[in-house]
């Protein structure tokens, strides 16, 4: 039986001295805690490369809006976690980011019953101060779910 994924928050010790990207690889591989709320809401980082973040998740009857379809705000988590960690993939050790904006497009209805859905977020473009992320959602089958845009503030490191 597999071991249980680790959840929690890093500590400044662990990450002293990563990169985001080295940072990111730490969690997938287990190395450092995943973040609790993909716990919560069901997903996880599958993979990064410089400039290039990757969720899986799954959806469930637990994300149900009103009219019985996944809400829209599971994908627009998904959309600005992708797009996030698509920068911070790009970032020095130290230096932060936070979301400015997020804008998602939702194409068709997500099914509790839909299986693993894979987003796929992307930089597009990055300042000093400032970025920019895209992130598309898709089903199994490759049907685009939703895609959407992302600002982002590049925080320098804290003295």
């Amino acid at each position: 039986m597999a071991a249980e994924r680790p959840y929690g928050i890093a500590t400044p010790a662990e990450i002293a001295g990563m990169s985001g990207l080295e940072m990111l690889r730490a969690v997938i591989s287990g190395d450092l805690p995943a973040p609790t709320m993909g716990r919560t809401l069901g997903f996880s980082l599958a993979a990064v490369e410089p400039g290039l973040a990757i969720f899986e998740g799954e959806p469930s009857e637990a994300l149900l809006n009103p009219l019985g379809s996944v809400h829209g705000g599971w994908a627009l988590a998904l959309i600005d976690s992708a797009a996030g960690c698509a920068l911070h993939t790009e970032l020095p050790a130290g230096t932060g980011y936070t979301s400015l904006e997020t804008k998602a497009n939702f194409t068709r209805a997500i099914r509790p019953d839909a299986g693993t859905v894979r987003c796929e977020g992307r930089v597009v473009t990055r300042g000093r101060t400032v970025a920019t992320a895209e992130a598309r959602l898709s089903d199994g089958d490759g049907r685009l779910l939703a895609h959407g845009t992302s600002t982002l503030l590049i925080l320098p490191p804290r003295a």
